[in-house]
């Protein structure tokens, strides 16, 4: 987010409001612990601005999840996984003579309407409960208080008592010629108001390989250029999977290469762009030419241009990351903050909503419950779903020894493909366990439809202390692909 100094001149016109610093509460941006916290009886308000994309696209209230992350990308997975089941539906006797086609412009359609439902949702729900509502940027100016400045550039000023940072993040774009001036983001796909057409995806993260899954699984010619590895941070086995799977499906990788720019040859919607690239490791040189460049590096904390400084809040000067203590808590003593912004911790929206709660109830209702960050489940939503909770194969292996682990795989066909006879050998299940700890599970992934159904209920068996043993005593519903991680069928992969 930018600073309210780079905005436009009219947005520097002044007037001045104080809110009392006795028992009120400030918050920055859209924390989701506000209904919580005024559900407890504390004043409340909530600071949501977002600075328009190079491009201007911006959206309403709910924050990334809600309006250009976890909603739009799942309701447009969804989207390609029906067209899927439509070739498979041929197999099941079912027979139509219509030539199908996907519309771009329906789908977007559909899936902005329920954003908006959402965010006229999130505006009720705060109005019921009371809470004071700005839709403007806010910057500290001293302690205790901050600066607000709405679309329209009135300033206000407000004090209160507990601030609370929960800005997330934004893209990170490449730094090169024609990058922001040509290419688009997460933040502008969701609401893209025409067919991107041949697209080529840059970055090799859970966001790009999500957008270049369902955009091949709507039937579009996408290619992935991919810096070193895919999906860092996850476990490499399963990443590599998705690759493979991905590149049977039509997407194609281009691998050690990084783009150097973007020239725009036509305009249009689509237009017509030329990418060169560069290798990473010789001196070799790529070209293509792409309707849409979709950048997908990463996400940089929007904490740099908000007066944390002023204040004296510390923040990781690498990734603009804010270091909290075991209670989400800044240096500066009532300053907290939650979300995809602390250092170190998971950027997942179930953790900042938890993490939210657990605060307003330490902070007002005299709990003393912490955020658990550990055996945290996540779902990669690419066209072959990825679940995984506890740790990766590198990361166990880090932590506890090679020799004190042992890792039981299997590869398994969902029911529903074999009779379109689709993908076999390609679903795949392993469980990480600790030889030391009673061969307790540390680490748990799944490859296959459904992953994230079927991993949120291995995730609570995680946090009470899964073992191999009970896992192979657990009898399993059949027939499901979740079953498989029941069997004493799983191999062992090493000892």
């Amino acid at each position: 987010r930018k600073s309210p100094s780079t905005l436009p001149h009219n947005l520097q016109m002044s007037s001045h409001i104080s809110w009392s610093r006795k028992c009120s509460l400030m918050l920055v941006y859209l924390p989701f612990f506000l209904q919580e916290a005024a559900t407890l009886g504390k004043k409340v308000m909530v600071l949501d601005y977002v600075v328009p994309t190079p491009l201007g696209t911006s959206w309403g209230l709910g924050g990334t999840c809600v309006n250009v992350g976890c909603i739009p990308k799942k309701l447009m997975h969804q989207a390609a996984l029906l067209g899927q089941a439509l070739k498979d539906s041929r197999a099941y006797g079912w027979q139509y003579d219509e030539q199908v086609k996907h519309n771009w412009e329906i789908m977007v359609e559909a899936v902005q309407n329920y954003i908006g439902s959402l965010n006229w949702g999130y505006r009720l729900s705060l109005r019921e409960k009371s809470v004071t509502y700005q839709n403007s940027y806010g910057e500290f100016v001293e302690p205790h208080k901050i600066k607000a400045t709405n679309r329209k550039g009135q300033v206000t000023y407000h004090t209160a008592e507990t601030f609370v940072l929960a800005t997330g993040e934004r893209p990170r774009y490449l730094g090169i010629p024609g990058d922001k001036e040509y290419c688009i983001t997460s933040d502008d796909l969701f609401s893209l108001p025409y067919c991107p057409g041949k697209t080529l995806v840059v970055g090799a993260s859970y966001v790009a390989l999500e957008c270049a899954g369902f955009l091949a699984g709507l039937g579009l010619d996408v290619t992935v250029m991919v810096r070193s590895i895919l999906l860092r941070g996850f476990d490499q086995e399963m990443a590599e999977k998705i690759g493979a799977h991905m590149e049977t499906h039509g997407v194609t990788f281009i691998r050690k290469f990084v783009p150097t720019q973007v020239e725009r040859l036509e305009d249009g919607t689509p237009g017509r762009l030329k990418v060169t690239a560069k290798s990473t490791e010789g001196p070799e040189f790529f070209e293509g030419e792409y309707n849409t460049v979709l950048i997908a590096i990463g996400r940089d904390a929007c904490t740099r241009n908000i007066g944390l400084q002023t204040i004296g809040v510390k923040i990781n000067e690498k990734n603009g990351k804010v270091p909290v203590n075991d209670e989400e808590r800044t240096n500066v003593p009532y300053v907290y903050a939650i979300g995809d912004i602390l250092d170190g911790k998971l950027e997942l929206t179930p953790v900042a909503i938890q993490a939210g709660k657990l605060l307003a109830r330490r902070l007002y209702g005299g709990s003393s419950t912490k955020c658990d960050y550990i055996n945290v489940p996540t779902t990669v939503f690419t066209p072959l779903e990825y679940g995984s909770c506890g740790l990766a194969e590198e990361k166990a292996i880090e932590e506890y020894g090679k020799q004190n682990l042992e890792v039981y795989h299997s590869l398994f066909w969902p029911l529903e493909w074999t009779v379109p006879g689709r993908d076999n050998n390609t679903c795949y299940a392993k469980i990480i366990c600790n030889k030391l700890d009673g061969n307790r599970v540390v680490g748990f992934h799944v490859l296959g439809p459904n992953a994230g159904e079927v991993t949120q209920g291995f995730a609570a068996a995680i946090k009470c202390g899964l073992t191999k043993e009970l896992l192979d005593e657990t009898i399993g519903i059949h027939p499901t692909c979740a079953e498989v991680r029941g069997k004493r069928t799983l191999f062992k992969a090493y000892l």
